[in-house]
């Protein structure tokens, strides 16, 4: 995978995202905030039937998905669309929108001094309501939006996820260590989907001595 040397890289929360999705048959799935293509290219390998579409605003982030998509032979599934989600038509035709979105609001900590990592990391361009909003949009009946989030902003993205008809379904908690709280959330909704969600048990990222758990490794292994 090539990346910006300075500027937006993925982290683990792309790694924990394309893990946490799961893979009954989709035909037609979209990554929201794409980057550089890392989530929509680790779930080609895991969905080998799907065509995968990689929706970024970025020119520089576009154009490194490109490359990437190149690197591992995969233009026949995998297409970037550089675009606004917010310019998205209604299509209620994808089965699967995944998304590692900028996590905090606009006025909330240090904003980056670099545009590119700021617009990953801050809603700068891509305020929540769009976001889920763009999702409910592509979405067919019973379609699944996938997103990592921070466990302050839960009941805010519960929310905005009911005004836009999509449910939680799944929720996991993940942290850093064992005896450490909860760092983000890994969130599953149904669109159209009935009141009921399921609480999986915790992702632990490290153990005590600083390396990784079991369940990271299989991770790192299986991607």
């Amino acid at each position: 995978m090539q990346q910006n040397k300075y500027g937006y890289r993925f982290s683990v929360d792309a790694l924990l995202l394309a893990s946490f999705v799961e893979r009954p048959a989709v035909k037609k799935v979209a990554d929201f905030g794409a980057g550089s293509g890392i989530i929509g290219l680790l779930l080609a390998g895991r969905c080998p039937g799907a065509k995968i579409f990689l929706i970024e605003l970025q020119e520089s982030l576009a154009r490194l998905a490109e490359e990437n998509i190149v690197l591992n032979q995969l233009q026949k599934r995998v297409e970037v669309i550089r675009t606004d989600i917010k310019a998205l038509s209604p299509d209620n035709t994808f089965d699967l929108v995944v998304s590692n979105p900028p996590y905090r609001r606009l006025k909330s900590g240090m904003i980056n001094p670099r545009d590119e990592k700021a617009i990953a990391r801050h809603e700068i361009l891509l305020p929540l309501e769009d976001l889920i909003r763009g999702a409910a949009a592509l979405l067919k009946h019973h379609g699944r939006f996938c997103i990592i989030h921070l466990p302050e902003r839960l009941a805010e993205v519960t929310a905005v996820m009911k005004n836009n008809d999509l449910e939680i379904k799944r929720l996991r908690c993940v942290h850093s260590r064992a005896a450490s709280d909860a760092s983000m959330l890994l969130i599953e909704a149904i669109k159209g989907g009935r009141t009921g969600m399921k609480i999986e048990r915790p992702l632990i990222i490290y153990n005590d001595d600083g390396s990784y758990t079991d369940e990271m490794m299989e991770y790192y292994g299986s991607n």
